[in-house]
């Protein structure tokens, strides 16, 4: 099972979560947020700023991976901040399959308009994650301030094969059944982002992992890419779009936030300062 885990580990890109994080005094606010069918559990700071900062997980990661190196609770100085668990993650109930793209995206809606209160999103994505805010965000551009897509997946990269996405299935499992719903998505997921439209007109960051380490140099073995291939499929996401900056880094692996913490702040910092 553990050379299983080795050759299938880099297509999760799945890091262990840490609790909550609590830093100088400040904490989340924990609220239940009632869909039709189950509930989600969503953690924010709100001080009124003129923007809302969301924050989407990649695949088996919870809230709490934002705060592995206190990204969130920073930020929250410039921004009102929302974090909150997909279902099946953390306290959010188990939400009903397909737990593909369309359907996430449809939960996050629902998420944002609970604290929105009318104002305009500053979207943080991250692996998929990042194809959760793109397809927001093309569905909904006039509710889009701005976008952070860190080391997101894109379907011209990560195309695991019926094989490689019952394995990932099976290794996710362990970790919550919300993260082994998403999974049963990923060949169809990729085949859905393909057919989406260019992203709106807004300032958009994309920060890329150039790292020649053992998890993305068994990435590209697996999916048969290159970390060129990598930044190519992320480059694309400038289509259509006048304010982008693609932003490389040979010192961090998928984890960005993690591995550097500031260069995810600079880049929110950044991205506010383009907004009006």
């Amino acid at each position: 099972m553990k050379n299983i885990f080795l050759t299938i580990a880099p297509l999760l890109f799945i890091s262990s979560c840490s609790n909550k994080i609590m830093q100088s005094g400040t904490s989340y606010k924990e609220t239940k947020i009632d869909l039709s069918t189950h509930n989600l559990t969503a953690y924010s700071i709100i001080h009124n700023t003129k923007y809302l900062m969301v924050f989407e997980s990649g695949l088996g990661d919870n809230h709490t991976i934002w705060d592995k190196k206190s990204v969130a609770i920073k930020i929250s100085s410039k921004s009102d901040v929302l974090l909150y668990d997909r279902a099946g993650y953390g306290k959010s109930k188990k939400g009903t399959a397909p737990r593909n793209i369309a359907k996430l995206s449809e939960e996050l809606d629902s998420t944002i308009n609970k604290f929105s209160n009318g104002r305009k999103v500053i979207l943080v994505g991250h692996s998929l994650g990042g194809f959760i805010i793109r397809d927001y965000a093309i569905k909904n551009p006039a509710k889009i301030a701005g976008l952070l897509f860190i080391d997101p997946s894109h379907e011209n990269f990560n195309r695991p094969s019926q094989t490689q996405e019952n394995l990932i299935t099976f290794l996710v499992g362990l970790k919550s059944v919300g993260s082994k719903m998403e999974a049963k998505q990923l060949i169809e997921d990729a085949q859905y982002m393909a057919t989406l439209e260019n992203l709106p007109n807004v300032p958009v960051i994309v920060l890329t992992s150039m790292k020649q380490d053992d998890t993305n140099i068994n990435a590209d073995k697996a999916y048969n890419k290159t970390r060129q291939d990598w930044y190519n499929a992320h480059e694309l996401l400038n289509n259509g779009v006048t304010d982008f900056t693609h932003i490389q880094t040979t010192n961090s692996s998928h984890y960005i936030m993690n591995d550097e913490p500031n260069l995810i702040i600079e880049s929110l910092n950044l991205l506010l300062s383009k907004l009006p």
